[in-house]
């Protein structure tokens, strides 16, 4: 069975990636790079990671990448994106096309592939609305967010993220010089993020306290004096968290950061529901961190003073930070964290579901 998986990239990582691809590198010398940073590699199905001939992966958006195989292939340098992609899925005789960007490659663009792929499965655990006519699956570890897209005609199962092998060299390292990390995105729409991190910072006079933000794009003007008034007040920070920012990490750095942290703190986003068990919460695990995040909905090895800990309010999430830096009892869940993620939630159990769903 010939695999065809595409993905897209964060904005914010692109600077990174450009860094490491450097001038010049061919298709195959920047996926590698790119496969190699482990970025999104939650999602990423092992015969990608394992190099399998069958299996086939690319980002649908990344210029450089996609018109670096455009030369390659003998395409004109003003092909549109979207032809690469389809060029590629007929170059390699796909049987299933896997995407996880199904808000930019849509209905529109799977109605115009070739008839030798079979399947057509999407993966999407935000939400927007979105047509996804023309996929035969669309894939999520969220119920509600699955109930969304069958309310919108949609054809939905359950999926789910994965643990990197990569991080149990991280897990490893129990010796970990920040008590509280966070890393994540800072918008209008993480308010009760907001109110979470402000309280945690305050942790910040007597505790290590580490924040990687990745800003809205109106932050910056937003923290000048033309920013203290009207809208732009949803995406200025207070001094307690501007304090302990540091700018966004992706990748191999970010699995570098999880391996320094005693705890990582979780705060969905206004839009998530009721579901958790987001990508951050499976790296933070793997990566042998205490995950410390707010009640919900979480699958079954994410359990409360057991594997992870949950809180209900700000305050609460404050007090038992506290508490397990207190009693270094975030070693020991930390610990039972990565077991429980690297036993139930493996490649290799990832891809037998997809096999399965396929």
């Amino acid at each position: 069975m010939r695999i065809f998986q595409n993905s897209g990239l964060n904005p914010s990582y692109r600077p990174r990636l450009a860094d490491l691809v450097g001038q010049g590198s061919g298709f195959e010398q920047q996926m590698q790079l790119f496969l190699n940073d482990r970025y999104g590699a939650a999602h990423i199905l092992s015969p990608i990671l394992e190099g399998r001939p069958e299996a086939f992966f690319t980002n649908g958006d990344d210029e450089s990448l996609q018109r670096a195989w455009a030369s390659e292939n003998g395409l004109g340098q003003d092909t549109p994106l979207a032809d690469i992609l389809l060029a590629q899925i007929e170059h390699h005789k796909t049987d299933v096309f896997y995407n996880l960007d199904p808000f930019r490659y849509d209905a529109s663009f799977v109605r115009r592939l070739p008839g030798h792929v079979k399947r057509k499965i999407a993966w999407r655990a935000a939400p927007g609305r979105i047509d996804f006519s023309g996929y035969d699956l669309v894939l999520c570890n969220f119920p509600s967010m699955r109930r969304l897209w069958e309310e919108q005609g949609a054809r939905t199962a359950h999926f789910f993220p994965a643990h990197d092998p990569e991080l149990d060299t991280v897990a490893a390292n129990r010796s970990r010089d920040i008590d509280v990390l966070f890393f994540g995105g800072y918008s209008r729409h993480h308010q009760r993020r907001r109110q979470i991190l402000e309280a945690v910072a305050g942790l910040a006079s007597r505790r290590r306290v580490v924040f990687h933000l990745d800003l809205s794009r109106y932050t910056p003007l937003a923290e000048t004096p033309l920013g203290w008034f009207g809208p732009l007040k949803a995406v200025r920070r207070p001094r307690a968290i501007r304090n302990v920012s540091a700018p966004p990490v992706f990748g191999r750095a970010m699995y570098e950061q999880l391996g320094r942290a005693k705890i990582v703190v979780n705060a969905s986003i206004d839009m998530a529901g009721p579901d958790r068990g987001n990508m951050r919460c499976f790296e933070t695990m793997g990566a042998g961190a205490l995950l410390v995040s707010d009640s919900g909905s979480y699958p079954a090895p994410m359990r409360d003073g057991e594997t992870m800990v949950v809180y209900e309010q700000p305050q609460d999430a404050l007090e038992r930070i506290e508490r397990q830096l207190d009693e270094g009892s975030w070693d020991r869940i930390g610990w039972a964290g990565n077991r429980a993620i690297r036993e139930e939630y493996s490649k290799k159990r990832q891809y037998e579901r997809f096999l399965e769903l396929v």
